[in-house]
């Protein structure tokens, strides 16, 4: 894959995540002022379960951004599009479905 295709690739996965959290954030907030508008008075637990799953949505798209940043040090160093672990190749159609891909297939699918 081309440098300038990566790049591009890169930075529109970037985007797409940073705008998730962003309407994540966004939402959280909603739900936080609605909670205190109306007085929920219903199942405490409820808004707790809620807090957790975007908790965990936020920590998932953070990782991914990280993941990205990685991959756009490896565009820099020149090794992008190698497995992380071997070196090998990683094929382009790979790359175009992830452009963070660190590992090949085959060692993705190995893995725990």
């Amino acid at each position: 894959m081309d440098a300038e295709r990566a790049r591009s690739l890169l930075a529109a996965n970037r985007a797409e995540v940073q705008r998730l959290l962003h309407d994540l954030s966004a939402a959280r907030e909603e739900d936080r002022a609605a909670e205190r508008e109306t007085g929920d008075a219903g199942d405490p637990a409820q808004p707790l379960s809620a807090q957790g799953v975007d908790d965990a949505v936020a920590e998932g798209l953070r990782e991914r951004l990280a993941k990205l940043d990685r991959a756009a040090q490896r565009l820099t160093d020149g090794t992008f599009g190698r497995s992380v672990r071997s070196g090998d190749p990683i094929p382009d159609e790979r790359l175009e479905a992830d452009p963070a891909a660190e590992l090949t297939v085959e060692e993705a699918a190995a893995q725990p």
